[in-house]
């Protein structure tokens, strides 16, 4: 059971804990980490993952890790959320983390634009890493911070399409041709959905933003959108086109299903996102929106059909750029009131760049391995249909969330408009758009 899922929720609540993190400092390689990295000393590890394999497969890595450098003791402290995290750091002392692991990488503007984590550039430097050879550049980039790197990236997540191929073939579509192209995808969703009185038989997709993973970022990486903030730090959701016609195509998307009323009581009979009852697992949806994590789920629950997997499709007339996706991942870091910095950097170093580490965490819980070399390691193992995820991650047109000082909230900002426009609340995208934007540079002003 992968950890991954539990980030869609987190990155909409994360939003909560923004005043925990003003009062934190920052450390560096010259200051606080003056430790001797080769004394005997024990360091306190930090992570969300809660589940019994993730759990395992952490506390593997890490003896992994004490074995090569016995000196230094591990304790490893499991199911912490940001703002358990965020409390911690904000409150400093001996009883904190030393190193930190956190599912939301929209949280790392704020990490970094307020000193929560410690700033990693010393580190790295001193040992003469070449990041741009270790890591992919999305990961790269949703791992620092206006120049100010406070994280790096500790595996990764690729968003594609599930499908399932004996609907297909019930619906006379070919199971080898999963849509390309939106419009292509509302004609696949109607052929298989199948009506039942006021609801569902089966619904051919679940398009409505509290779906699972049906988040606007999910959506907004299938557009040849620009950016969420133009080069003086503003909103785009207003002046780049792409945001209206994503939410156009949702709507639209939306209605030609049934309309947001009747989506959403069916939406209501779904089963618990990461357990058996999946919706896409029991059948009640044949496509579904998600990462790669929901191999494992899908052969935990043993379900009766063939699945195939596939990038998602994108805008009509970007169908030479199919084949992207969405990017995220996990992210580790350092606590900056450690007093055990350089010990904390090598568990960091170690987790993140040591290919062998990399590959052994990446089999052990089925995410997307976080570096180039892992990435084509030949100790990888998994499903065939995971290359399709693998592929994702490298092409090169795949993106991810912009940071920001305050980190999740402008998307939450987003959602929350995007939800009302689903819903026939909004009748003037375009002054919606611009108000939303409005308020989003709002926002951010003042978290500055």
């Amino acid at each position: 059971m992968s950890a991954r899922p539990r980030r869609a929720v987190a990155a909409l609540a994360a939003t909560a804990s923004i005043a925990l993190f003003a009062g934190a400092c920052t450390g560096s390689a010259g200051t606080k980490a003056s430790d001797d990295p080769k004394a005997e000393t024990t360091i306190t590890f930090w992570h969300g993952w809660s589940a019994p394999a993730e759990v395992k497969a952490i506390e593997d890595n890490v003896a992994r890790f004490t074995k090569a450098h016995p000196n230094i003791k591990v304790k490893v402290v499991g199911n912490i959320n940001d703002d358990k995290l965020g409390q911690a750091l904000r409150a400093g002392g001996s009883n904190g983390p030393d190193v930190v692991a956190s599912f939301t990488t929209a949280n790392v503007g704020k990490f970094c634009h307020t000193g929560a984590l410690a700033d990693l550039k010393p580190f790295v430097e001193k040992d003469k890493l070449d990041l741009d050879k270790i890591f992919p550049k999305v990961l790269q980039d949703y791992t620092q911070f206006e120049g100010k790197r406070c994280t790096l990236p500790l595996l990764s997540d690729a968003y594609g399409l599930y499908y399932n191929k004996d609907a297909f073939r019930e619906a006379g579509l070919d199971p080898e041709a999963p849509p390309k192209t939106w419009s292509e995808f509302t004609k696949a969703a109607k052929a298989l959905t199948k009506a039942k009185g006021d609801s569902f038989e089966r619904l051919g997709f679940m398009p409505n933003y509290l779906g699972y993973e049906t988040v606007v970022s999910h959506y907004m990486s299938q557009w040849g959108h620009g950016g969420y903030f133009d080069k003086d730090g503003r909103s785009t959701a207003a002046s780049d086109p792409a945001f209206a016609e994503m939410m156009t195509y949702q709507k639209s998307l939306v209605d030609a299903l049934g309309g947001f009323q009747k989506l959403d009581k069916y939406r209501t009979t779904f089963g618990d996102e990461w357990g058996a009852k999946h919706p896409f697992q029991t059948g009640q949806v044949a496509m579904q929106l998600d990462g790669e994590w929901r191999l494992n789920f899908i052969k935990d629950a043993k379900v009766p059909f063939e699945v195939g997997v596939a990038p998602l499709p994108v805008a009509d007339d970007e169908v030479a750029e199919y084949g992207k996706g969405y990017l995220s991942g996990t992210i580790m870091g350092i606590a900056p009131q450690s007093e055990k910095q350089n010990a904390a950097w090598e568990l960091v170093k170690y987790m993140t760049t040591d290919t062998e580490a990399v590959v052994n965490f990446a089999n052990a819980i089925g995410n997307v391995p976080s570096t180039l070399d892992a990435l084509k390691s030949p100790d990888l193992k998994f499903d065939a249909r995971f290359k399709t995820f693998l592929d994702i991650a490298r092409h090169p047109k795949s993106t991810t969330s912009d940071g920001a000082v305050n980190g999740s909230a402008y998307q939450d900002t987003l959602q929350k408009f995007a939800q009302q426009y689903e819903k026939g609340q909004v009748s003037d995208l375009k002054k919606g758009l611009a108000d939303t934007a409005a308020q989003i540079d709002r926002d951010i002003a003042a978290a500055k």
